[in-house]
Order: structure tokens, then C-alpha cells, then sequence
């Protein structure tokens, strides 16, 4: 499908949107953003869409987008993961692999829904969690990292820490690490890296996800995969898991 690179304008100012009571069973549209592709999937079940996202999709594109591949569905609410720091429901700073004016931006208004927005390494965190605390590693381009730490959400900057001589975490086990040390020492430092955190930050558990996630040959002791359908669970779990606070 082909992106839409224009939002339709509208003259109505949007009303603050209000999710429908707790007592109704609430439908929630989650929004998987990604540097390559945009995808979305609804809890009451159906076929997953996507469209290709890429550098030059802003923050209004990707909305307009997602309605008009979502046209025919019918949802009372948005979980949505970002590329990116957020603060106070929006998006902190612009994202490394899209377009501009994602920053501050309101998607409630834009989609006339309540939204919900978390980090996007947190909605897979959370699509991944069962009890205790439990840390995730997203292995893809960079290096995705979140933490619930008994049913408390805390997205996490793992990726910049430093790792050998002046590179960092990110450096190593991101995509650019597996191109330029190739698939035998990428393993060797997801493992090194990995045991670095587990001593650090003492999890029950370690959840590895992410699109290089398959190319580890053995996972470390301890640690077990995370399907990336799962950050779709993550996305309606926003809405429907009081017992999570993020």
C-alpha cells in the first residue's frame, strides 16, 4: 500500500477524547511504529496491517495512514509504541529513523481517541511480562531496553552505555556491530552484555525480542525469546492490565 503524504485537514477542533467506562469491554487499536513499517492489530482479533514508515513519514502522515488502512475497523481506544523517549503521553524527542514533527505531538486529537503512549522497547516489554522483574533487550538496529520491575514499567537508555575502549553497548550488538564484527563476536558480546546487565540489575528474568533476536545460535542461561507479535499484547495490555503502571 502507499503511504498517504498528506493528512487531510479539518476545520472541527477535536474534543478532549474520553475512553468509555471501565465496566465496557473496550476494543484497543495497538500501533507497532518502527523505522521501516508502521503496523497495527486490534485485541478483539483479525488480520495484522502495516504500511512502510520510513525517514520521510511525519508524525501527521503516519496518523493519516493508519486511518486509511484502518477505515473499516472499529475500536474505542490506542496503544501505540514509539521509537523514542516519551514524557507525559507524547513523544519527547524527534525519532533517529523518521520524519519530523513527531515531537510533543498530540496523537489523541489527531486520532480523535484516547492514546496511550509508552517507549516502543516498553510495549514489547510489556506484551513479554509475567511476574516479578523482568528485563528486556530488543536486539535490531540499536539496542531496545526496558524493565518492569514488579508490575512498575520503567523504560530504560541501555544502548549509549560505554563498552570497550569508546564504543557502547549499542555499537556492539546493534545492526552495526553484527555487519562490521560479523555473527561469531556479535554472539560473543550479546552474552558478555547480557551477564553485564544480569549482574547490574539483578532481574528474575531476561526477555530477548527484536529482529536479530533469531540469529543468536544458543541463549544465554537464563533467558528466554520474545515473539515481537508480542508487542500488540503490549499495546492492548496498556489498557487492560491494571495491574501495570507505567
Amino acid at each position: 500500500m502507499s503511504q498517504v503524504t498528506e493528512s487531510r485537514k479539518t476545520n472541527v477542533k477535536l474534543k478532549k477524547a474520553v475512553a468509555p467506562a471501565a465496566t465496557e469491554e473496550l476494543v484497543v487499536l495497538a500501533i507497532d511504529l518502527g523505522g521501516s513499517h508502521v503496523k497495527m492489530r486490534l485485541s478483539s482479533g483479525g488480520e495484522r496491517r502495516a504500511a512502510v514508515s520510513g525517514p520521510t513519514m511525519s508524525a501527521k502522515e503516519m496518523v493519516q495512514t493508519v486511518k486509511d488502512l484502518t477505515s473499516d475497523w472499529r475500536y474505542d481506544v490506542i496503544g501505540m509504541g514509539y521509537p523514542g523517549p516519551v514524557s507525559n503521553n507524547r513523544p519527547a524527542m524527534e525519532p533517529h529513523n523518521l520524519g519530523s514533527g513527531w515531537q510533543d505531538f498530540d496523537f489523541s486529537a489527531a486520532f480523535g481517541k484516547p492514546v496511550k503512549l509508552v517507549n516502543d522497547a516498553v510495549m514489547q516489554a510489556i506484551g513479554n511480562y509475567k511476574d516479578g522483574n523482568m528485563l528486556f533487550l530488543g536486539l535490531g538496529t540499536g539496542l531496545g531496553s526496558a524493565m518492569i520491575a514488579n508490575h512498575v514499567c520503567l523504560p530504560m537508555e541501555l544502548a549509549h552505555l560505554p563498552y570497550k575502549k569508546r564504543g557502547t553497548f549499542e555499537d556492539f550488538i546493534g545492526e552495526r556491530g553484527l555487519e562490521k564484527y560479523g555473527k561469531k563476536k556479535w554472539r560473543q558480546s550479546v552474552e558478555e552484555i547480557v551477564e553485564r546487565l544480569r549482574a547490574a540489575l539483578l532481574p528474575h528474568e531476561i526477555v530477548i525480542g527484536g529482529g536479530n533476536a533469531e540469529k543468536l545460535k544458543e541463549l544465554p542461561s537464563a533467558c528466554r525469546i520474545g515473539g515481537n507479535e508480542n508487542a500488540f499484547l503490549g499495546g492492548f495490555r496498556l489498557w487492560t492490565d491494571a495491574t501495570l503502571t507505567f
